[in-house]
């Protein structure tokens, strides 16, 4: 919720503006914290405009782009190791950046500052924009005195989820394409095209072979019953979401997904380099093990490795090794498992997992290479049985027709 707000600072001068909080005592929280006495928090008074009620709901918010975060990192290395102040820098980026809500996100990054808030604490209060790897990271460069390293880590991780991001896309667009003609194909013939058959072979009277017969009663239903189809379609859609909206749900999606047929394997790889890469980041950048596992956990999108993660927290604050916690949660493969080991042995677990990483980018981009190469064979398949049907199921009975005219 947004909030007026009217208070006086240490100088005993009236300040007056709108705060985004959870309730008023949030906002005096924020207020005082910023040096300001408040005198009155008030909700923001709705002016009548549903445009602005819009905005305030998260489907119609602007998103950042993960281009324009790799830009903003960028320009932060370069800018803190060129030791320009970090307001300024901050009041600058958010002037110039395309991005509104990267813009907006600056500016109160930028206000939070100014009151003497560290950088990380302020950008963990935009958490939309800011995911918690990102905070970590900076949280860890303003404790070391290594800001400028932290965004160009930051940077080279961006870099390589858009890279991977466009390579998926890049594999996925040719058998996405075939599987929409498919669906759009399959609407017409069976709205417009058997019809016209339908009332044809019933002029003719003549018997029809059971392929036909099954084209006819799957036309009948669909032209029948497709508002019901439709609803159950968009029912089912809505309920599969608010499963996977549950923890158990998603818990057991995620885990599904590692088991599809072809993509499986391929997401489990992703999965796994940027476990080792962020893992390997967040300890070069000398964050604890179990800060460090928390933090790579909540940054993975998928809450099957996340739990697992966890658990694994769990097991080294309990005492265990990292190679006996990553053994026993049975989520790693033998080669991560052994690089761990070798790392733990010499001390550089982050150099030994990087390693890793580099080697599961190198099978992720062959294997998406090759995804197309294995998917087309199947979506052929299925083309030449959908035609086949659709052919014995029209043709054969004008053949039989034929027949029996020629007889």
């Amino acid at each position: 919720m947004r909030f007026e707000y009217r208070g006086r600072n240490s100088k005993g001068a009236l300040e007056q503006g709108v705060l985004e909080g959870g309730s008023r005592d949030a906002i005096a929280a924020e207020l005082q914290r910023r040096g300001i006495t408040p005198v009155s928090v008030e909700p923001e008074a709705e002016a009548g405009s549903s445009l602005a009620q819009l905005w305030q709901i998260e489907l119609f918010q602007p998103k950042v782009k993960l281009d324009d975060l790799i830009v903003f990192c960028r320009q932060m290395y370069a800018l803190t190791k060129a030791g320009i102040p970090i307001i300024r820098t901050m009041r600058g980026l958010a002037e110039t950046s395309k991005a509104r809500a990267l813009s907006q996100a600056l500016d109160d990054v930028a206000d939070r500052l100014e009151t003497g808030t560290t950088m990380a604490t302020a950008m963990q209060a935009n958490d939309r924009v800011f995911s918690g790897l990102f905070v970590a990271m900076v949280h860890v460069g303003e404790n070391t005195g290594n800001l400028d390293d932290a965004f160009y880590r930051l940077s080279r991780i961006l870099e390589l989820e858009r890279d991977t991001r466009r390579r998926i896309k890049q594999a996925t667009r040719y058998p996405i394409f075939v599987i929409v003609a498919l669906t759009a194909a399959m609407v017409i013939i069976n709205f417009f095209v058997i019809p016209q058959f339908i009332s044809t072979f019933e002029r003719l009277g003549a018997d029809l072979p059971f392929i036909t017969q099954v084209l006819i009663m799957t036309s009948n239903f669909m032209t029948t019953w497709w508002p019901a189809l439709l609803g159950g379609i968009v029912a089912a859609f809505v309920a599969v979401r608010r499963w996977i909206a549950t923890e158990p749900g998603r818990l057991q999606w995620d885990r599904y997904k590692l088991r599809i047929p072809i993509i499986g394997p391929i997401l489990e790889q992703i999965a796994l380099s940027r476990f080792s890469r962020n893992f390997a980041t967040t300890l070069a950048a000398g964050m604890p093990v179990t800060s460090a596992l928390s933090v790579v956990a909540d940054a993975n999108s998928n809450a099957w490795i996340a739990h697992h993660l966890h658990e694994m927290r769990t097991s080294i604050e309990r005492g265990d090794s990292l190679m006996r916690a990553a053994r026993e949660s049975e989520l790693f493969t033998p080669l991560i498992l052994q690089m761990i080991s070798v790392g733990e042995e010499t001390g550089s677990v982050d150099e030994m997992l990087t390693n890793v990483a580099d080697f599961y980018d190198e099978e992720v981009d062959y294997q998406l290479n090759r995804l197309s190469e294995s998917i087309e064979p199947i979506l052929l398949v299925g083309v030449a049985i959908l035609v086949l049907i659709l052919a014995l199921g029209v043709f054969l009975p004008v053949w039989d027709l034929g027949s029996a005219a020629i007889g």
